[in-house]
């Protein structure tokens, strides 16, 4: 697994005193950029108490028929909610297209309760935390 930090879209670095805001981290695992302050806006506006990555993104790539994160692999994403935010399936459902278009992967987004009980707390114990309220 790769795993890399960059500046924003076009931003010139750190280092240029010019830039009229200031420096954006992005995390990239895989060759998917996750840019956190476009995450960190997404979950205030959504009440959502913790964003994780769980699933084939978090494996060493692989090729295709691999069991580790591949070409066409979705981006697994793990959703928790400040109380009283918890949306229906319709906002639930835009927010996953929102998430798709932010980072350019499909995402498939689930809540806690909506993983298998038979393997939750696999997920649970290896999901990897992107933002926190």
């Amino acid at each position: 697994m790769s795993i890399a930090m960059a500046p924003a879209e076009g931003r010139r670095g750190w280092r240029d005193r010019t830039l009229p805001s200031p420096y954006k981290e992005i995390v990239v695992i895989n060759g998917v950029s996750f840019p956190e302050d476009k995450i960190a806006e997404f979950c205030r506006r959504h009440g959502v108490a913790k964003l994780s990555l769980f699933g084939s993104i978090l494996r060493e790539a692989t090729p295709e028929g691999g069991y580790g994160f591949r070409p066409t692999s979705d981006v697994d994403m793990l959703v928790e909610f400040l109380p009283g935010r918890t949306p229906g399936l319709l906002a639930l459902s835009a927010m996953q297209i929102e998430l798709t278009e932010m980072i350019g992967r499909e995402v498939d987004l689930r809540t806690p309760m909506e993983v298998s009980r038979y393997f939750r707390h696999e997920v649970l114990r290896e999901a990897r935390m992107l933002h926190a309220a």
